[in-house]
């Protein structure tokens, strides 16, 4: 979203497509928590607007935080603001009275979850370092790509907080389930790109759309917004004459050669030794999933304490947590340590 307070483009026409903005368009008129799901690069930032222009806060800031380019005592700082002598307002603040957007929210520490579950269930913050309890008018969509039920099963997001924000759920398309987009993908990044040189856009050879069109676009609308734009400004700065033919997909292949995913390393193991435990037992009729969650979540880092000798460090590494992490979780089930 280049300006975050206009309503962004939204191009396509696949039935897939048509419905999630259908779908995103009925949520907005509900003033409640919403959460988007999609892949790398498929559009969640684009549908979490439209969800705002079309709510009854479309007049109202819709204020954008990506947890995830942020270290976790920033984080905090940047949502909630300063108090004291450095005081300053954050991100919530600023969204008042409209829609505070949380992009890939499972990078946000369990912490900072807690605080903004306390904004979703009663309407109210304090600033670190202390201050009366502030209200907040302020409606909460978030984003994510990584399975979201995993890591609240791995203690890396709280169960609560996941509850409230799934109150509605939207799903962006990855591109690869709509072909029929891709071609008005295409031109619509192609002429822009060549606006950008001064030049009319002249479209695509047909050896171009049938590159564009065989490829499976991992990296979804951003990719292909990435390859499209390459191929016109290489376009443009050579002789700029007839449609636009060539199609790079992979700029790295010129020097490092075709990937070949089969030979590349493996990933990098954890030093923590591997975690295995026994569940908790639970009753074989209706049960609750917070306490069960709860139990969980304890017997896994005592489970992952036991076997590494008691370091917070190493379990941390075996459970694929920060320190902070794990020493929440310690605190919070009071677990001897």
């Amino acid at each position: 979203m280049a300006d975050p307070q206009t309503p962004p483009d939204l191009i396509g026409q696949s039935k897939v497509f048509l419905d999630a903005l259908d779908h995103a368009s009925r949520v907005a008129m509900i003033d409640r928590p919403a959460l988007v799901l999609g892949e790398r690069g498929a559009g969640k930032a684009l549908i979490a607007a439209r969800i705002h222009f079309l709510s009854p806060r479309w007049d109202g800031p819709l204020v954008r935080v990506n947890c995830a380019a942020m270290a976790e005592g920033q984080l905090e700082a940047e949502l909630f603001g300063l108090a004291g002598g450095s005081r300053r307002p954050g991100r919530l603040e600023r969204a008042e009275g409209g829609t505070l957007f949380l992009e890939d929210i499972a990078a946000a520490p369990v912490a900072v979850q807690e605080k903004l579950l306390r904004v979703i269930e009663d309407g109210e913050y304090e600033r670190p370092a202390g201050e009366e309890p502030r209200k907040a008018d302020v409606r909460i969509i978030a984003s994510a790509t990584d399975d979201l039920r995993r890591l609240a099963h791995e203690g890396k997001m709280r169960a609560e907080f996941l509850d409230r924000l799934a109150s509605e759920l939207v799903f962006a398309p990855p591109l690869r389930d709509r072909p029929d987009d891709i071609a008005l993908l295409a031109a619509h990044f192609g002429a822009r790109a060549a606006a950008e040189l001064g030049l009319k856009f002249p479209g695509f050879a047909p050896e171009a759309m049938v590159a564009l069109n065989a490829h499976d676009w991992p990296g979804n609308v951003r990719e292909l917004k990435t390859v499209v734009e390459r191929a016109a400004f290489h376009w443009g700065e050579g002789a700029a004459e007839g449609a636009i033919s060539q199609i790079v997909i992979d700029p790295f292949e010129g020097f490092y050669g075709k990937f070949d995913a089969s030979k590349a390393a493996p990933k990098k193991q954890l030093t923590g030794a591997p975690v295995s435990f026994t569940h908790p037992e639970t009753p074989h009729d209706a049960y609750d999933l917070r306490a069960y969650m709860s139990k969980l979540e304890k017997a896994i880092v005592e489970d992952a304490l036991a076997k590494n000798g008691g370091s917070q460090k190493r379990a941390a590494e075996a459970l694929s947590l920060t320190y902070d992490q794990i020493r929440g979780i310690i605190k919070k089930h009071e677990i001897a340590a």
